[in-house]
């Protein structure tokens, strides 16, 4: 999130208390757009946290580290987690990105092929990424940004034909 909104990477890793936030502004397809990215912290003494920020979300990213086998073994956690707080209208068809993080290092334990599987069966979208050495994050946030909108449109669609006019009797 720091790297895509700031283009800066720092090894000083700081644990994220609660939740954090940052926006940033794009031009997508000649449209001004300005997201907001909240990056809520990956404990569960915070978790309880969850319903208030995940409520009005239009697309969720799971992050995880490719060293680290527990961390992937994880997103079925927060998926069905995030699912369950934010409960959007149509869970199967809300939008995920899952971002697999530190392809830089060598002491990789998770395969590319594992995540795009569980990536397969959950309906997510995939990128591989190094923070550090810049790869795939803007590519990842974008594509997220653009699902969003997407999102933001089926939803209008949806309530704006429950509110057309039924005629004159």
């Amino acid at each position: 999130m720091n790297h895509y909104v700031n283009s800066r990477f720092t090894n000083f890793y700081r644990a994220t208390i609660g939740a954090d936030f940052f926006t940033k502004e794009l031009r997508l397809d000649d449209k001004l757009v300005t997201a907001q990215i909240w990056d809520t912290a990956g404990t569960e003494r915070f978790q309880s946290l969850g319903a208030a920020l995940y409520r009005g979300t239009d697309c969720c990213l799971l992050v995880f580290d490719v060293t680290s086998p527990n961390s992937f073994h994880a997103l079925d956690t927060w998926h069905r987690e995030f699912l369950v707080q934010a409960d959007p209208s149509s869970p199967d068809k809300f939008p995920f990105v899952v971002i697999a993080n530190k392809t830089d290092l060598e002491e990789r334990q998770v395969s590319p092929r594992q995540a795009q599987e569980w990536c397969k069966s959950y309906n997510a979208e995939y990128f591989e990424t190094s923070a550090k050495a810049a790869v795939n994050v803007e590519e990842a946030f974008v594509q997220a940004i653009r699902l969003a909108l997407k999102h933001v449109c089926i939803i209008e669609k949806m309530y704006s034909s429950l509110l057309q006019p039924i005629g004159k009797v």
